[in-house]
């Protein structure tokens, strides 16, 4: 049962922790920056996003939100935003049928702008409302950037998007510090079970499998690494982790972590030769990472024996997949941190502003978050931790710009 007085406690709790984001959106309340405007959002609903739907909101906006996912709504915190009068479409577990008639509700805003993660508000602009004007938006995942990526290349991507998701002061922190801080606790979380000791496979070591296969170490664990690019694959290595392929990995795990963005990482082979015992987990955007499907076909049991805990009967072993193979980080733990989606946020926040204030300059494109957003949220973040650097004398500026001495 959702809790108003949690909620609203959680988002309390979540906005202490964001100081950057609270800089930011006293500036906005105070300029209005979004007057007039209406920002349709997709996102998982917990309090940190709490947080910057009602900086949106508070900024002037209009604000719709929507889960990007049908599993990692948490409810106490839509009471608590709903009390406070934000329109608010999600609960966790959703159907298929209600989380895409809840991105509907946040379209039939006719937003503006949009903040999108994993690619699906965006998709159904691009198919069932083409009719909206938008003046642009972003995207917050690599999965959804991948998608943003192939529109344009295709021709047919209407607006502006801008990868969130590759901003240095997004991906170098939330990929890495709140994926493998925040897997390991939805991991734990649903099992109870030790990571000490453990074989654990990471599938994939973008800056989200590097994060999980660091906190995995931390906390004990023998990581092997497996990969597809021959260049991360020697990264993971030289990081101290062992490489190898899945259909070799999976015979030694404990525990299998996918963070790919790619479908059927795990499939048939990789079930069959699996050891009794294996826990399945994803921390990738969408639930086709490890192959459910796969996984029914060639089990002749299935049954849930904990709270997002699914064992699956094989032969003579037993697999168990977390989550029903969504991310676990925010199905069965808390997400990320507060003090790494303030950095993420409000890189949200500016990057909407810079289309508030130069749509009409945007082409219908994917933009790289402008290098000044980045740098603006890494000043404010390194302010609210209390720490001073240095900068370059006027002597070493001309020092760069020198090209015929370098002495």
């Amino acid at each position: 049962m959702a809790s108003l007085k949690d909620g609203k406690l959680k988002l309390e709790w979540a906005r202490e922790h964001m100081p950057v984001l609270k800089i930011i959106a006293e500036r906005f309340s105070e300029e209005k920056t979004f007057k007039g405007l209406r920002i349709g959002m997709a996102l998982h609903v917990e309090a940190k996003t709490g947080v910057l739907a009602l900086t949106l909101r508070e900024s002037g906006a209009k604000v719709r939100l929507a889960s990007c996912n049908p599993l990692s709504t948490d409810d106490d915190v839509v009471a608590a935003l709903r009390d406070l009068g934000m329109e608010v479409y999600a609960k966790k577990g959703e159907s298929k049928e209600e989380y895409y008639d809840n991105l509907y509700r946040v379209l039939e805003l006719n937003p503006d702008i949009i903040i999108d993660d994993g690619g699906d508000l965006t998709t159904l602009l691009h198919t069932e409302f083409k009719d909206i004007e938008v003046l642009g938006g972003n995207e917050e995942t690599t999965t959804g950037v991948i998608r943003l990526k192939n529109m344009q290349r295709r021709g047919i991507l209407r607006f502006p998007m801008f990868d969130v998701n590759d901003a240095r002061m997004k991906h170098l922190f939330d990929n890495r510090y709140g994926t493998g801080q925040s897997t390991l606790d939805g991991i734990m979380s649903a099992t109870n079970l030790t990571i000490a000791g453990k074989t654990v496979v990471v599938a994939g070591y973008g800056w989200c499998g590097r994060g999980i296969a660091m906190r995995m170490r931390g906390m004990g664990a023998d990581v092997i690494v497996t990969e597809i690019d021959p260049v991360k694959a020697i990264e993971a290595r030289m990081d101290g982790f062992r490489v190898m392929r899945m259909i070799d990995a999976v015979k030694q795990a404990d525990f299998v972590v996918t963070a790919t963005g790619m479908k059927d990482v795990v499939r048939d082979e990789h079930f069959l030769v699996a050891k009794d015992g294996c826990i399945f987990a994803n921390a990738g955007h969408f639930d086709n990472e490890v192959s459910k499907e796969a996984l029914e076909r060639l089990s002749e049991e299935k049954r849930e024996v904990r709270r997002f805990v699914e064992e699956y009967k094989i032969g003579d072993k037993k697999l168990y997949l977390l989550g029903d193979g969504r991310l676990i980080n925010l199905v069965a733990g808390q997400g990320h941190p507060a003090e790494i989606m303030d950095m993420s946020f409000s890189i949200q926040a500016l990057t909407a502003e810079h289309i508030a204030k130069n749509h009409h300059n945007l082409e219908p494109k994917v933009y790289a978050v402008p290098d000044e957003i980045d740098y603006e949220v890494a000043r404010l973040k390194l302010r609210s931790m209390g720490i001073d650097i240095d900068e370059l004398t006027e002597e070493q500026k001309r020092y760069l710009e020198e090209w015929k001495e370098g002495t």
